[in-house]
């Protein structure tokens, strides 16, 4: 009698499929955090995030800073961390886990700014002594407004796209180029179905407001 053999179990045919949608959301996730921490950084450091009142000979005069007045940092780090978020996939191997540390550190400074920045004065002393010419002068009534926090909020998306990428990263494919390293064209390929694994394929399918994870669109 010939022995039978063992069908494969159904859990192990749809490990692959499962590991496909994985590597997607993770993509995605990455993505759509880096994008919107930068974008939400970007905004807040052009807003008001403190505001007061400095006494000059007749009355007062009020005062407000943006968030690149008190402290720049934030703002450069979020532009840094958008290259980085963009350069990862660019990137293979150990280049690709230094970026995505690169892209985790601007999301932890762009938190440590906003944090300092959100009950930071000095900024408003500084323009209220350029007003009444003292060096001495302060602000009254100084309030802070959200925007600091705003700011936070999108460092620690920062953050959160850079540690998916350290845990993740070195699954997800590299984005396509024409040219090898040594600057020669690549031969021309017969046109074939685009792998919605790559990052520009995931781009596409967000701009068209569909899921990339495979889920329903919008």
């Amino acid at each position: 009698m010939s022995a039978a053999v063992p069908h494969p179990r159904p859990q192990a045919e749809s490990a692959a499929p499962r590991a496909r949608r994985g590597g997607r959301r993770s993509v995605a996730a990455a993505l759509l955090s880096g994008a919107a921490g930068a974008a939400l950084v970007l905004l807040a450091g052009g807003r008001t995030w403190a505001e007061g009142a400095v006494a000059v000979a007749r009355g007062t005069l009020p005062q407000h800073v943006t968030g690149q007045d008190i402290n720049g940092l934030p703002t450069a780090l979020a532009v840094v961390g958008l290259a980085a978020l963009v350069a990862v996939f660019a990137v293979r191997g150990a280049g690709r886990l230094l970026v995505a540390g690169l892209l985790a550190l601007s999301g932890a400074g762009v938190v440590a700014g906003a944090v300092a920045g959100a009950s930071d004065t000095s900024a408003l002393d500084q323009k209220a002594a350029k007003v009444n010419g003292l060096t001495q002068a302060t602000v009254e009534g100084v309030t802070h407004t959200a925007w600091p926090w705003v700011a936070l909020a999108g460092g620690v998306l920062l953050l959160l796209a850079g540690l998916v990428a350290l845990r993740y990263g070195r699954d997800w494919p590299a984005m396509s180029g024409r040219y090898e390293r040594d600057g020669a064209a690549r031969p021309r390929r017969t046109a074939a179905a685009p792998d919605p694994d790559r990052p520009e394929e995931l781009w596409k399918a967000l701009d068209r407001g569909e899921d990339p994870t495979g889920g329903a669109g919008r």
